[in-house]
């Protein structure tokens, strides 16, 4: 969902309900396709470039969109357009009123049937190469179909500027985007002399964390930290408990609201933060994916990481 919930598999993760919320965030930012190009602006009735490189053509305004991704089922909302969304993934948790609408899979590699049968004049799915089959049969039935990439925090006012142009919500849509870029910069803390490294752990077997290329990397380093492993260029990677030991964390930040299981494991003896239980769990779909949302992910973190890690960010801006 980013943010990742489904790490490059083309079929979901079947796993145990107390880890729902760190398969979340091993979705849709894992399953990164190759590097973007600009979303043009897009008035209906013009040819646009998604996000895989493809043209679309999109007719008219939209009405009935199936959204396949967390993050532009959130935006369409926001944006005062969720009566135009008549589909949705089982991720789409946000708002409340999301949860009204008729779910129609996971939203990678989905049903090209289950889809038609919803008749949407705009289908919204993961940048993913498991979605571009989908997207090609799409268009060859004259649906337009979007490939768009939720992996960062700047795609938040980009993409509600092109949802709002794509369902005549203009005016929302710049408002959205120009007080979600404010909101960012108050949260954003000035680091203090020592920013607390955290390892940030998503999943534990085998141990994998995110790279730099994940947005959870920019709200750590928003709150004042600094991600263990940001030298890992991709959204996401696996490590080992030796590695994470030599690296000794200031922090173990687990996307949970459950006791992590895994510090009384013996192979984790060796890392100082599950040793000394210096752990942050945290949860809320504002973790799963960018969103609108994430200046108050941002505080929440910062608060988490002072009390912590007392070291962290001196203030905000």
């Amino acid at each position: 969902m980013g943010g990742f919930i489904f790490r490059h598999l083309v079929a979901p993760l079947r796993r145990p309900a107390s880890l729902s919320l760190a398969a979340l965030v091993l979705g849709f930012a894992g399953c990164r396709a190759a590097e973007r190009a600009p979303v043009a602006s897009a008035a209906p009735g013009t040819r646009i470039v998604d996000d895989a490189g493809d043209t679309v053509r999109v007719a008219r305004p939209a009405h009935r969109i199936a959204s396949l991704i967390p993050a532009t089922t959130e935006l369409l909302f926001d944006l005062g357009a969720g009566a135009s969304v008549i589909g949705r993934t089982t991720w789409c948790d946000y708002p409340a009123a999301a949860l009204k609408v008729p779910s129609l899979g996971d939203g990678i590699n989905p049903s090209l049937e289950a889809i038609v049968a919803n008749r949407p004049d705009l289908v919204l799915l993961y940048n993913s190469a498991q979605n571009g089959e989908v997207a090609i049969r799409l268009r060859a039935l004259g649906i337009p179909a979007l490939r768009l990439a939720t992996d960062r925090l700047s795609d938040v006012p980009r993409l509600a500027r092109l949802l709002g142009s794509l369902t005549g919500h203009v005016a929302s849509a710049d408002s959205l985007a120009a007080a979600y870029t404010r909101d960012v910069a108050a949260a954003t803390v000035t680091p203090g002399p020592h920013r607390p490294s955290v390892f940030l752990l998503v999943w534990d077997q085998p141990p994998t964390t995110v790279g730099r290329g994940s947005y959870l990397t920019e709200l750590i380093e928003r709150a004042g930290g600094r991600n263990l492993f940001d030298d890992i260029a991709a959204s996401s990677g696996t490590v080992s408990t030796e590695a994470v030991a030599a690296r000794d964390p200031d922090v173990i930040l687990a996307l949970s609201d459950a006791p992590p299981r895994f510090v009384g494991r013996p192979e984790w003896q060796s890392v100082r933060a599950a040793r000394e239980r210096r752990i942050i769990l945290i949860s809320g779909s504002e973790f799963n994916r960018p969103t609108p949302r994430a200046a108050d992910a941002i505080r929440r973190l910062t608060a988490q990481l002072s009390a912590v890690a007392p070291t962290a960010a001196a203030g905000a801006r």
